[in-house]
């Protein structure tokens, strides 16, 4: 893929919020709980500095036994959440997919030894439409949605990253979605706000530390503050293994915080334009 976006593109970790919760009326909590959030999205673009050519996401809601790789060109929508209003299963993001990207993509994975299939009927889970729809509502650039590999394992994901890493500098922009703190049962709970501050601190500064010892953090994640209260399961922290793998020894930045139904809530991004978009 021919690079059009102007140099070396960072790479981002988003939360994606509480499924369609930027687009409905939300009533379990504050009306203003993801106001600040959605506003941080539909800023990505200084984020980036300039618009991609094409994007890979990896999405905390797509696992698979190896890795899969979107590959149709048109993919369809994955309602994957339930309970909510039904005009939130009527939301559509037509953005195209990138067969080409797709087979970008695995001959990276294949260079490095990574086991992967194509998917070509899967559609985008809510990890992608709905946070995309704010970030690049017009849904006129291509999407390939990447899954993470279902054993979780934090080693792995940094190597996934570092054998897509080659993208960045195809005008191929890798976002990781998922969230910073992700116990379904400790939102809300004083509990999930002390578990969640101190887990946000540890890992801000292995994101925004020294990129050399950013991999041997990342990797021992569970043996942070608060990690395993913070993500009983990981699926939704993995993304940010992927990216950070992805941006080698680029300098890291918080790009957003705020706390959310009790916790707090941060996003990374790397890379020099990243660094200068630091929320702090």
């Amino acid at each position: 893929m021919r690079s059009s976006a102007g140099g070396r593109l960072p790479t981002v970790f988003i939360p994606h919020g509480g499924g369609p919760c930027f687009f409905m009326d939300w009533t379990m909590g504050p009306a203003d709980t993801w106001d600040k959030m959605a506003d941080f999205l539909r800023s990505f673009d200084t984020i980036v500095g300039s618009r991609p050519d094409a994007i890979l996401a990896i999405s905390g809601h797509h696992e698979g036994d190896m890795v899969e790789i979107m590959s149709s060109p048109a993919p369809p929508m994955l309602f994957d959440y339930g309970g909510f209003p039904p005009h939130t299963y009527e939301l559509t993001y037509p953005a195209p997919g990138s067969p080409e990207l797709a087979d970008q993509v695995a001959g990276l994975l294949s260079d490095s030894g990574i086991a992967h299939r194509f998917d070509p009927k899967r559609g985008f889970d809510h990890g992608v439409f709905v946070p995309f729809l704010l970030m690049y509502p017009r849904a006129d650039i291509p999407i390939v949605q990447m899954s993470l590999r279902s054993d979780l394992d934090p080693e792995f994901h940094l190597q996934l990253g570092e054998a897509i890493a080659p993208l960045r500098d195809q005008g191929v922009l890798i976002v990781g979605s998922g969230m910073s703190y992700h116990n379904m049962a400790g939102f809300g709970t004083e509990q999930s706000r002390r578990d969640s501050e101190v887990f946000d601190e540890w890992l801000t500064g292995i994101c925004t530390g020294d990129p050399r010892r950013r991999r041997q953090g990342l990797n021992q994640w569970g043996d942070g503050p608060a990690a395993r209260a913070s993500h009983p399961r990981e699926e939704h922290l993995l993304p940010l293994m992927v990216v950070a793998g992805a941006a080698s020894n680029d300098v890291g930045a918080r790009v957003f915080t705020d706390e959310v139904m009790g916790a707090q809530i941060s996003a990374y991004a790397f890379g020099e334009r990243a660094s200068a978009s630091s929320e702090a």
